[in-house]
């Protein structure tokens, strides 16, 4: 886990992961490459280790949903870390926020105030997708 989080920070992107010896890195924001990853190549998130800058809800139901094993976050929500403890998935973070802020620092994430208080993870997921496409 430390060498994908030195590589998190060292390459400047938004999430690094690495499953049976192959690393990948990623750039966009928000969940846009854990949704791509997940609906084209779900079975490389399988047993996956990934060190991602921010995790809120609904980032952290895809890496749930993907079957990613261990996650390590810069800034992880209260309600992400929840999740994953509901889930079994070992988590870690350098600070634990109460909730994600929005780009513009004026509120909170919209996708996470859009998962609200929701566990199911197929729920999740439409949620997902409904902010995916309204938000392309």
């Amino acid at each position: 886990m430390n060498q994908l989080i030195s590589l998190l920070h060292a390459g400047g992107y938004s999430c690094v992961i690495a499953n049976r010896g192959e690393t990948r890195t990623f750039t966009q924001r928000g969940v846009a490459d854990l949704y791509t990853l997940y609906n084209n190549d779900s079975a490389f998130m399988q047993g996956a280790t990934i060190a991602d800058k921010v995790i809120g809800k609904g980032a952290a139901a895809l890496m749930i949903l993907g079957g990613m094993t261990e996650v390590y976050a810069d800034v992880l929500s209260t309600p992400a870390r929840k999740l994953f403890e509901q889930y079994g998935v070992k988590v870690s973070c350098a600070q634990e926020v109460p909730h994600i802020i929005n780009r513009q620092q004026t509120g909170y994430c919209p996708l996470e105030t859009a998962c609200g208080e929701e566990t199911d993870l197929q729920r999740l997921y439409q949620i997902i997708t409904d902010f995916v496409i309204t938000h392309k």
